[in-house]
């Protein structure tokens, strides 16, 4: 299993940053931009807004939301009434609450005794955030990730970092955000603060998505449509050779193809669990199970909001440049770069279920 998770990570890794570097090369691109350390060049002009296209990815939006909801529907009237008794948080919650807390304010303000470390404030402001969710989870259900299935959420810590670093790679060719604040960091530094904080990803929305599990209104996800989906290796290959082929692209023509950030890295993975006979994420869709579906969306949502807001005032922040559709913002974010979280949450369900099938399934792993 260990050999054939590696195998996996090998290929996706070398289709991952393979085809955007070859797409450069094949336009005349100058290579050392996209592997500059820290990432500090602007080089990529985006398109300006255009009401039309806003427009347009508006109405989108809306009309596949409004399917969404109306699929997530409960079948049963019953599933909307029951509900689990809540207990009051664990000692660790209250002392996640103050942590999160003392961590947003330092990271809000300025005080000059505090200002060689105002830098560093979002990972401890995540792990606080970590520890109250699965507080908050364990309040519900007597059982979170901490105490259930502690080495499952202590693997997620190094998988985050080489999961949010891919991200970080691709969007060199897209440029979609950037960072501030952070100009003084030399390469080394550089790249061991930002991989302490890519560390809390994962585990920020895999507990998340946790905590959404304990809601008993979202169970009548399971009893809705199936999807009887059996793709072929044919079709797994044909996806796997499209993915390289728009990861290429994107190099060429960023503005057009950046969603294909959120998207082709699941698609590789998936098409590769198939091509080896493997179940994926959403085997579940086939019984009528939408939960694999819904629920990491929601979570990456959540964590996403969360997020945004507290980036907003930091001093070592990242700052949005998405074409056509920079309005509205958010914090940061225009509004529509919030559809981004949705397929995000998608892959972080993804690689979160690779690394349980690596043995983390911890003692509540097969009925979570």
């Amino acid at each position: 299993m260990l050999r054939n998770f590696f195998t996996k990570l090998l290929l996706v890794s070398a289709l991952l940053i393979g085809a955007p570097l070859l797409g450069a090369l094949l336009a005349g691109k100058p290579l050392a931009v996209y592997l500059e350390l820290p990432p500090i060049t602007r080089h990529v002009a985006h398109a300006a807004f255009s009401w039309p296209l806003f427009i347009t990815f508006s109405l989108c939006a809306l009309l596949l939301i409004a399917y969404l909801v109306f699929l997530a529907v409960p079948t049963e009237v019953s599933s909307l009434r029951a509900e689990r008794s809540q207990r009051s948080l664990p000692w660790w919650g209250c002392l996640a609450l103050i942590l999160l807390a003392i961590f947003w304010l330092l990271a809000w303000t300025r005080f000059h005794w505090f200002q060689s470390l105002q830098q560093f404030t979002f990972t401890p402001l995540w792990l606080s955030y970590v520890l109250l969710v699965n507080a908050l989870t364990y309040s519900r259900t007597s059982a979170c990730l901490i105490t259930h299935r502690p080495a499952y959420l202590v693997s997620l810590f190094p998988t985050s970092v080489v999961f949010w670093w891919y991200f970080e790679y691709l969007n060199r060719f897209a440029q979609n955000w950037h960072y501030i604040g952070i100009e003084n960091f030399g390469r080394g530094e550089y790249t061991l603060h930002t991989s302490l904080a890519f560390s809390t990803v994962l585990p920020a929305v895999i507990s998340t998505l946790d905590w959404l599990k304990s809601f008993p209104q979202l169970a009548g996800l399971r009893n809705k449509r199936p999807v009887a989906i059996h793709p072929s290796k044919q079709v797994a290959l044909l996806a796997i050779m499209l993915a390289f082929l728009g990861l290429m692209a994107l190099a060429i023509w960023p503005d057009y193809l950046f969603p294909l950030i959120w998207i082709a890295p699941s698609i590789l993975i998936m098409s590769l669990q198939v091509i080896e006979g493997e179940h994926t994420a959403f085997a579940a869709l086939a019984e009528g199970d939408w939960r694999p579906v819904y629920l990491p969306a929601i979570a990456a949502l959540l964590c996403g909001f969360f997020w945004e807001m507290f980036n907003y005032v930091s001093y070592a922040k990242w700052i949005y440049s998405i074409p056509f559709a920079h309005r509205f913002e958010i914090f940061e974010m225009p509004v529509l770069g919030y559809l981004g979280y949705l397929p995000f949450g998608l892959e972080c369900l993804v690689v979160a279920d690779l690394v349980e099938r690596l043995g983390y399934r911890g003692a509540a792993g097969k009925g979570h």
